[in-house]
């Protein structure tokens, strides 16, 4: 019987896979080539092969890397010392034993199938990192290296032990991934685990396939850094992390989830509670409250005592359809309500006020290109005089005919507009089609007594506008007499005027422009200013009104107040608007009082231009 012996050798750098010796060589000294054919070799070359063959075996013998031949089964043929050492095992005793389960390829399916693929010869090598167990109780992390040989279908499996390698790269992605203050996760670590439970939360059978988030923020905490210093400030940052940690701790043992919450710093002083598998909102609202409660225990910081709060966003839903960016754009907005909602508290996402958001924020972002689109209109209520009800003036309302949300009154845009600024353009335009539709009616009525238009002005168009300027622009243009026009303040933006207001509001009264106090009774009602102030008209606010309703149940404190604010301002020369009325009751009890017009649903709705040129057709009588 002849025995065979396998020549080849572990790939060199640069090798083509599979170029090892391409004969075996036989014991009775001939050579069997590619083809199979047995020839007679050379008497020299049988000395040259038979030594390269012995150095070969030393070599895979002596080699301090473990090293093992398997068949395209996946057994071992042969299996050097070093292989022995690793696996706690003789070497003779490794033949025939599955090279896969020594060096836990089956492991992982993706590598189980990458490994099947080199040992059918589809593939030339594969390479992966494994972590084994040491005879000697320890963990070794190993990286695995398989690659066909040249002949007779078989593989040379290798393995290289790279425990100090990944041990060094452990430390540093902690030391990247971690936070050096409070040593939490950092934000990378965060999105990183938020990542993957979203991915795997909707395919984890045992899993509730939902997802929770708790998004804080420690209210006050600049003023901490600020006059403190910073390194009391991460010691209590250190601290509060402490305390989020405990909470998490404690509500990860009462949950059925897979393990214990994830706490990170997101930066400066936002932390974040990642909760997997959560039960529902009852959950997330419990571990909000007990990190609410745990906060408000004081800090003992190296003698200084220090207290603090947190506002919090919470939000709880399903994993499925989740994205990392959509569950922090959420918890950030709720953050805010948090805030916005008066602070130490937390708030749940609001799905409906959210979608208010979102419109505002649509609205925000389009109110200037509207009006250049011509999406605003003018509506014009009445002011009727009480004593003859006669129309006296209109006041001009802007209403916006937009596209996607249909047509909104002013209270759905006005504020936003003073927010971004739009409301500078946006009143230059009502003012000029204000006037221009004034002086309309006045030349289509020459023989009447002429209707004054009244329009609201914002205090940030005095601010960021010459408002004179446009006004006597805008006046001129149009022809129409500037006692026709009666600009309305908010009484919190006339009272207190100084400086540039003031002085803008006395050059229109000196061009003859008439000032109104819209809304007075409801801001700072400070009297001392009506002396001072260039006022032709106080608008007295709604809530005033109300209490006119029933001639059964009046409100005598009503009464007197109304009374009052009427004698005051005609002693100071000024007329009075009742706002609001909408009985013939509240009108009757308003004139007896003295008020000198009203303006309300009582006379007429906001209507079009149209509608007011038929009661002036109808001899201006709107309140019989």
């Amino acid at each position: 019987m002849r025995e065979r012996a396998v020549s080849g050798h572990p790939d060199s750098p640069g090798r083509t896979p599979g170029a090892t010796l391409p004969s075996v060589t036989e014991r009775n000294g001939t050579t069997k080539g590619a083809g199979g054919d047995a020839h007679p070799a050379p008497a020299g070359a049988r000395d040259d092969s038979a030594a390269a063959l012995g150095d070969y075996r030393a070599a895979f013998h002596a080699g301090r890397l473990p090293m093992a031949v398997l068949n395209r089964d996946g057994l071992v043929l042969a299996a050097n010392p070093a292989f022995g050492e690793l696996v706690g095992a003789d070497p003779d005793e490794l033949v025939a034993a599955t090279a896969s389960d020594l060096t836990d390829l089956g492991a992982d399916p993706r590598v189980w199938t990458a490994y099947r693929e080199v040992l059918c010869g589809r593939s030339d090598r594969l390479r992966c990192t494994r972590r084994l167990k040491h005879p000697e109780g320890h963990s070794v992390w190993v990286e695995v290296t398989v690659e066909p040989m040249a002949h007779e279908g078989r593989v040379l499996l290798s393995v290289a032990d790279i425990s100090d390698r990944h041990d060094l790269l452990a430390r540093l992605r902690h030391l990247q991934m971690h936070d050096p203050v409070t040593r939490l996760p950092n934000r990378a670590l965060f999105f990183e685990r938020l990542s993957t439970t979203l991915e795997t939360a909707t395919f984890e059978p045992s899993g509730t396939g939902r997802i929770g988030l708790c998004y804080l923020d420690l209210d006050g905490f600049k003023a901490v850094n600020d006059t403190l210093g910073h390194r009391v400030g991460d010691r209590l940052l250190s601290a509060v992390a402490q305390r989020l940690m405990r909470c998490a701790d404690s509500a990860g043992d009462r949950g059925p989830g897979r393990g214990g919450h994830l706490v990170a710093r997101l930066g400066g002083d936002e932390f974040a509670i990642l909760v997997e598998d959560s039960t529902g909102t009852d959950q997330l609202s419990e571990l909000a409250q007990s990190v609410l409660d745990a906060l408000q225990r004081p800090f003992d910081l190296a003698g200084q005592r220090l207290s603090v709060s947190a506002s919090i966003g919470v939000v709880e839903r399903t994993a499925n359809g989740t994205t990392a960016t959509g569950l922090m754009q959420a918890a950030d907005t709720t953050l805010y309500w948090a805030k916005e909602d008066g602070k130490a508290r937390w708030t749940l996402f609001d799905p409906e006020r959210n979608a208010h958001r979102m419109t505002r924020q649509a609205l925000s972002s389009t109110l200037r290109p509207a009006v250049d689109r011509g999406e605003f209109t003018l509506e014009y209520q009445p002011l009727v005089g009480l004593d003859d009800g006669r129309a006296q003036g209109v006041e001009a309302l802007v209403r916006w005919r937009h596209p996607q949300f249909g047509t909104l009154a002013p209270n759905r845009f006005i504020a936003l507009a003073e927010e971004n600024g739009a409301i500078v353009e946006l009143g230059r335009w009502v003012l000029e089609r204000a006037c221009h539709q004034a002086r309309a009616w006045q030349l289509a009525h020459p023989g009447d007594q002429p209707l004054f238009v009244s329009v609201n002005v914002a205090v940030r168009q005095v601010w960021d506008s010459d408002l004179v300027a446009d006004v006597a622009g805008i006046l001129a243009e149009t022809g129409l007499p500037p006692r026709l026009l009666q600009l309305e303040l908010t009484e919190s933006a006339v009272m207190g005027s100084a400086g540039r207001p003031l002085q803008a509001l006395q050059a229109l009264s000196d061009m003859g422009v008439r000032i109104a106090i819209d809304d007075f009774g409801t801001g700072y009602s400070n009297l001392a200013y009506l002396s001072r102030l260039p006022v032709s008209v106080l608008k007295l606010d709604g809530s005033f009104v109300r209490g006119f309703r029933s001639q059964e149940h009046p409100n005598p404190a009503d009464e007197m107040i109304v009374e009052a604010l009427v004698a005051l301002a005609h002693r100071l020369g000024l007329t009075v608007t009742a706002e609001c009325v909408e009985s013939s009751e509240q009108a009757e009890r308003l004139r007896r009082i003295g008020c000198d017009t009203g303006q309300g649903w009582l006379y007429s709705r906001p209507v079009p231009p149209d509608r007011v040129e038929a009661l002036l057709d109808a001899g201006r009588r709107t309140g019989s």
